[in-house]
């Protein structure tokens, strides 16, 4: 069974890490959340779940302005060409369902199926604010813990500047 958001809050509670919840209406992209993540400090975010056709799960969490080139990932990560993961397939792994898509779902990857990619523009924000498990709320950590919470899950944090690759596919053109 995937976590609750309960249980998420008490696994933050017992690593020390100071989160805060503000609930609201669904919310599916970054665009219709514009008006709430007004009022709330911190870097907000988007979150990618991708795989390759080898079966590698990653799972991208950036800031929500970051333009991530999907199709020159697979250099960066030395992996196949990716593509968006099947809903099924995110709702095995991660036990969250497309638009609650959130780094706080590594929570559920007890078989560390996924690799945890963050985007370097995240770590000058604090806090960073991400689903708890479900889009009709949003939860800010600081970065520092959100990184601790993931590593924490058996997940280690591999940060890559999206800003400096999409400079360079620009250049490359």
């Amino acid at each position: 069974m995937p976590a609750t958001r309960q249980q998420l809050f008490d696994r933050l509670d017992a690593l020390g890490i100071a989160h805060e919840t503000v609930d609201h209406p669904p919310v599916f992209t970054v665009e219709e959340g514009r008006d709430i993540k007004a009022k709330m400090p911190g870097g907000h975010t988007k979150n990618l779940f991708l795989a390759d056709k080898k079966g590698r799960i990653i799972l991208i969490s950036a800031l929500g302005e970051t333009q991530i080139p999907v199709n020159r990932l697979h250099r960066l990560l030395d992996c196949g060409r990716l593509s968006f993961g099947k809903p099924e397939l995110m709702e095995e792994v991660l036990g969250v369902t497309p638009g609650s898509v959130t780094a706080f779902a590594l929570i559920n990857d007890v078989e560390k199926r996924v690799r945890f990619v963050l985007d370097a523009a995240l770590t000058h924000h604090d806090p960073v604010n991400f689903h708890p498990l479900s889009n009709d709320a949003t939860t800010a950590v600081s970065c520092a813990d959100l990184i601790r919470f993931a590593e924490d899950t058996g997940h280690p944090v591999q940060i890559v500047d999206f800003d400096a690759l999409s400079a360079e596919a620009g250049a490359a053109q």
